[in-house]
């Protein structure tokens, strides 16, 4: 329209004041591009976390979907298991609706690149809490739901026990997961000792577990855990060992959010906390109605019961907590239910609550 004008206008205006009113027009335009596009973006990271979440009305959470006894895809094609029950927790507490969930199947080798990409609201995903992780991805780690150690897996048959050592499988070939901490740690643990391994990585531990069976590997290698809950899917109790006795590593496993959303951090971290408190004072989904919270001001508070609860301060309902326990139960509840079955228990082992002697703790709610 402008040199529409300018043309029309030629013969009254000279060359070269034509050439700088065009240029005007197109910083004028540019100018105006650049502004609306900033306040798109200005726009989009002023949107909080639980801001996108309560304006889709459902939470997206990351999990295996093949790990098993921590999220599990069923027949149906739900999802079960200790990490699938957090994020029905997290619903729980945002929504007062432990249904509204949406689970998406990450690979190891996606699950961080989802993340960053906003194509989940949490990693609730057997993921190892690192400097590197931490540090370097843009994300955040929340309380630890699940203290694992990385062993390796044989079977008896090839003269392996739970006795054996790292110095036992010089010469084998070794299975796990590409770009996962697991794969550091055989490398760094195999050279310490002077084992010299052949390793063969996939891109799920399925995949692991399923060139072991067919005799493709001789050793699987990931956190404790999976191999326990493995071994007892396969029933191969009697016929795959786990070892060493002492993991060669350690693998606190919790969940996981973008960084600087401190908000979202407290709201993930506090539904955590929320299921520990309550286990120590003995709440549970059958019980939660009926506890004496006058005697307990602490869970008073977390439960909404009194007037001092701080969940609104965080940008929930006063009763998002109770909803956690009512809906999902609390932190024994949600271990035993998934683990026990698998020979997975607290009792002795880092799992188990501070009083008994574990690492598993939360901060005082008040």
């Amino acid at each position: 329209m402008v040199l529409y004008f300018l043309y029309k206008k030629e013969n009254k205006l000279n060359k070269k004041t034509i050439i700088s009113l065009i240029v005007l027009a197109l910083v004028a335009v540019a100018c105006a591009t650049d502004t609306a596009a900033e306040e798109v973006v200005e726009e989009v990271a002023a949107q909080t976390t639980l801001e996108m979440v309560l304006e889709r009305g459902f939470l997206k959470c990351g999990v295996s979907g093949s790990a098993t006894a921590f999220s599990e895809t069923q027949a149906d094609g739900s999802i079960t298991g200790m990490d699938a029950d957090y994020c029905y927790a997290v619903a729980a507490a945002v929504f007062g609706d432990y249904s509204k969930v949406e689970f998406k199947s990450l690979t190891s080798a996606e699950r961080f690149t989802s993340l960053a990409a906003g194509d989940v609201d949490v990693l609730i995903r057997n993921t190892t809490w690192t400097q590197s992780r931490d540090t370097e991805l843009g994300n955040d780690f929340g309380p630890t739901i699940y203290y694992d150690g990385q062993q390796l897996m044989g079977r008896n048959s090839d003269g392996l026990s739970a006795s054996s050592s790292l110095k036992d499988i010089d010469g084998l070939r070794v299975c796990t997961n590409a770009g996962t901490t697991t794969e550091k740690n055989i490398t760094e643990g195999a050279g310490l000792v002077g084992a010299t391994i052949e390793l063969v990585t996939v891109e799920k531990f399925g995949e692991a577990i399923d060139k072991f069976i067919a005799g493709e590997c001789d050793i699987v290698t990931t956190d404790g855990s999976g191999l326990v809950g493995r071994r007892a899917v396969n029933d191969a109790l009697n016929d795959w060992a786990i070892f060493p006795a002492t993991p060669i590593s350690k693998e606190p496993l919790g969940p996981t959010y973008r960084s600087n959303d401190s908000q979202w951090a407290d709201i993930i971290n506090w539904t955590v906390y929320a299921t520990i408190i309550a286990d120590e004072y003995g709440v549970t989904k059958a019980t939660v109605d009926s506890f004496d919270y006058e005697a307990a001001p602490e869970m008073g508070r977390l439960m909404g019961k009194n007037d001092g609860e701080l969940q609104t301060a965080m940008g929930l309902t006063a009763d998002a907590y109770y909803n956690v326990i009512k809906q999902v139960g609390n932190y024994d509840e949600i271990y035993s239910r998934n683990l026990n079955p698998v020979g997975l228990y607290r009792e002795g082992s880092a799992n188990a609550g501070w009083q008994d002697g574990g690492l598993i703790y939360s901060p005082p709610a008040r």
